[in-house]
C-alpha cells in the first residue's frame, strides 16, 4: 500500500532528494568513497558547500551583503545565538506558539524582552494584529509559521528595527523579500532536507554593534569567516539540501511552488469546512497555514476521533495525529507533498463521513 506521509518533521522529502543522496552515500561522484566518509575539506565536499550557499541565494534572490550558513543545532540553537549576537538592551518578540515561546525564553538570558503581542489567549489559533514594534528594540523576532497550531504570517513585515524570523517550517514555500530581514533562520527538516542542520541567512552589517564576549561556536562571525566549515558540518544533510533545491528549481522556483502549495492547502481546507465531522482550529482564513493544516472533530462527533485515526491509518495516511497542545489532527503538506496525497486524504475524510 502506498503511504502518504503527513509527518510534521522530519517530514516528506522529494523522491529526487532521497535517490540522489542514497546514490552518493554509496559512491560520491564515482570517486570510490561514500559521501559519509569524505573529508569536509576535500574538493568534493567544498563543491557541495558552495553549491548549497549559491542555490539558496539564487532561489530566494538574496541580495548582496548577506551570508548563508549551514550550522548544526537546528533552529533551537538559533534561539540562543540570535540574542547572543544581537541583543544589547532590549528585543521585541511576537508570541504565536510554542517555538516563539522557546525563543523568548532563551532571549531573556541576554536582556529585556518585550512581547509586543500574543495569541496565547486563544491557544495560538490566530496571528496577532495591530501591535506596535518598539523603535528602541535591538531587533524584532517573529515565527513565520506555527507547525503545532496551524497559523502562518504570509507577508513580509515592515519593521522599524532589524527583523529576525524563524522560518523553519515555511522556508522555500513562497517568495520572500529577504531585504526586509536581518536574519532568517530555521531547521531544514521540513522543506529542505533531513534533520541535522540549521540554515541562517544573515545580513553581515547587523553584527558587531556592541561589545560582548561571545563563545567561538556561538559567534556568527566565526561561521561567516569559516564559510560554514569552521567545524565538521553535517555533510550528508547539506548534500541532501542541495538536491532538494535542485528539485525545487526544476519545478519552477518559488512562484511555482507557492501556487502549488496554495492549491493543495485550499483543497484540504475546503473539505474541512464542508465536512460535518470536522472543524478547523484556525477560523480566520487569512491566518491559516499552507504548510500545517490543523483541525479537530466537531463537538457532536468527538467520540469518532480515534476511529478516524485508525481508519485513515488503514488507508495509508501517516502522521496525521494532532499535537497534544491542540489535539485532533494535523496534515503537514510541505513542498514535497504531492497533490495526489492530499486528494487521497480528502477521499478518506469523505468516506469516513459517509460511514458515520
Amino acid at each position: 500500500m502506498k503511504k502518504h506521509n503527513f509527518n510534521p518533521g522530519p517530514s516528506i522529502m522529494p523522491e529526487f532528494t532521497i535517490k540522489k543522496t542514497a546514490e552518493h552515500i554509496l559512491d560520491m561522484n564515482g570517486i570510490g568513497l561514500s559521501l559519509m566518509e569524505i573529508s569536509h575539506r576535500s574538493k568534493e565536499y567544498s563543491a557541495v558547500n558552495e553549491e548549497a550557499q549559491s542555490l539558496l541565494k539564487e532561489i530566494l534572490d538574496i541580495p548582496a551583503g548577506y551570508a548563508v550558513l549551514f550550522l548544526q543545532g537546528g533552529a533551537s540553537l538559533q534561539f540562543c545565538m540570535v540574542p547572543y549576537n544581537l541583543l544589547n538592551k532590549k528585543a521585541a518578540y511576537l508570541e504565536t506558539g510554542s517555538w516563539a515561546k522557546k525563543a523568548i525564553k532563551e532571549a531573556k538570558f541576554f536582556g529585556e524582552v518585550d512581547v509586543v503581542a500574543s495569541s496565547a489567549d486563544r491557544n495560538f489559533s490566530y496571528i496577532p494584529k495591530n501591535y506596535t514594534i518598539p523603535t528602541d528594540a535591538d531587533y524584532f523576532h517573529v515565527t513565520t509559521n506555527n507547525t503545532i497550531y496551524g497559523t502562518e504570517i504570509k507577508k513580509d513585515i515592515d519593521s522599524p528595527v532589524p527583523l529576525v524570523a524563524d522560518a523553519s517550517s515555511d522556508i522555500l514555500s513562497r517568495p520572500m523579500d529577504v531585504s526586509k530581514y536581518a536574519i532568517i533562520y530555521g531547521g531544514v527538516q521540513k522543506n529542505l532536507g533531513p534533520a541535522g542542520v540549521g540554515f541562517v541567512i544573515i545580513k553581515e552589517d547587523i553584527l558587531g554593534k556592541f561589545e560582548r564576549n561571545i563563545p567561538t561556536m556561538l559567534n556568527y562571525k566565526t561561521h561567516i569567516e569559516g564559510n560554514s566549515l569552521f567545524n565538521t558540518p553535517a555533510c550528508i544533510t547539506v548534500f541532501a539540501c542541495v538536491q532538494t533545491m535542485k528539485w525545487l528549481k526544476n519545478l519552477g522556483g518559488l512562484k511555482a511552488m507557492h501556487r502549488i502549495n496554495i492549491e493543495k492547502s485550499a483543497l484540504l481546507y475546503d473539505e474541512i469546512d464542508r465536512n460535518k465531522l470536522f472543524i478547523p482550529t484556525v477560523a480566520d482564513k487569512e491566518d491559516r497555514s499552507i504548510m500545517n493544516v490543523t483541525f479537530v472533530m466537531h463537538e457532536n462527533y468527538k467520540e469518532l476521533e480515534s476511529g478516524f485515526l485508525e481508519y485513515a491509518s488503514s488507508k495509508g495516511m501517516v502522521g496525521i495525529k494532532g499535537h497534544r497542545s491542540v489535539g485532533g489532527f494535523r496534515a503537514s503538506i510541505y513542498n514535497a507533498m504531492p497533490k495526489e496525497s492530499v486528494q487521497a486524504f480528502i477521499e478518506v475524510m469523505k468516506e469516513f463521513e459517509l460511514k458515520n
